[in-house]
């Protein structure tokens, strides 16, 4: 039984997939990979990715300002997301990647806030889910996405904090994205996560080229490695895989309405 996927966070516009974008799809398109999410983090790259998804049937965008770059975004940058958004290009499924981040150095996090309640207040003007990143926020985070309370809510991606902080999330209306760190014997935390929450609340993810997978280390993550993520999630899960796989496409499917 051959089984089908829906990666819900890739930086497909990134090296080194966009210097070869037939070859990386075909190679996703074998593991079962047959739609991909790509959330921007700038907005000077937003042009471009959507030319990207534009022109390739597996590609879906997402369009935010990432808090990992921080300094990049100002009252400009905010302006051409939200004149993208009023287009409402067929392809654009959700504002991300958006969230909060204290792990680099010299965060500007009053700044980072201020930056996330825009975006998420763009994503309620425009009936849009969101895409969060979140590294050592979580609780921030929380609080942040319950002031605002938008009907369409969204992912907390590459999720890697405790079990009471990914309830807090899905009693929220949020759902967890699930990546290669539980591919880590290691990552006993994330692990337990995965496996005690509720199926309904997960979506499947790489952030490749990001977020490896044990025994890829040094290399780049991929989106046909979705499979293998899948796979380490069955591992931890009492269902059947079939119902898994079920599942997480028809989670995404219910938060990215046009995919």
């Amino acid at each position: 039984m051959s089984l089908r996927f829906i990666d819900t966070h890739c930086h497909f516009d990134f090296p080194p997939f966009v210097d070869d974008v037939p070859e990386s799809l075909a190679r996703a398109a074998q593991a079962g990979v047959e739609q991909i999410i790509i959330p921007a983090t700038q907005a000077s790259r937003f042009a471009a990715l959507m030319a990207l998804v534009d022109n390739h049937a597996p590609l879906y965008a997402a369009l935010g300002l990432h808090p990992i770059v921080i300094e990049q975004h100002d009252d400009e940058s905010l302006a051409v997301l939200e004149n993208w958004l009023k287009q409402q290009p067929e392809k654009l499924v959700a504002v991300g990647e958006i969230g909060l981040d204290l792990y680099r150095d010299a965060p500007q996090f009053t700044r980072q806030q201020a930056v996330l309640d825009a975006q998420l207040a763009l994503a309620k003007r425009y009936d849009l889910p969101v895409i969060l990143h979140s590294r050592r926020t979580h609780d921030k985070l929380a609080m942040h996405l319950k002031r605002h309370n938008l009907p369409r809510t969204g992912v907390v991606h590459g999720f890697a904090g405790s079990l009471q902080q990914a309830e807090r999330f899905v009693q929220l209306g949020y759902y967890i994205g699930v990546g290669g760190t539980i591919t880590y014997p290691r990552a006993s935390k994330t692990r337990e996560v995965m496996a005690r929450l509720p199926l309904s609340a997960l979506l499947l993810e790489t952030d490749a080229p990001d977020m490896p997978l044990n025994g890829f280390q040094g290399q780049p993550n991929r989106p046909e490695r979705a499979a293998q993520v899948f796979a380490a999630l069955c591992e931890l899960r009492s269902e059947a895989p079939a119902a898994i796989a079920d599942a997480l496409i028809r989670n995404t499917n219910k938060l990215f309405a046009s995919l």
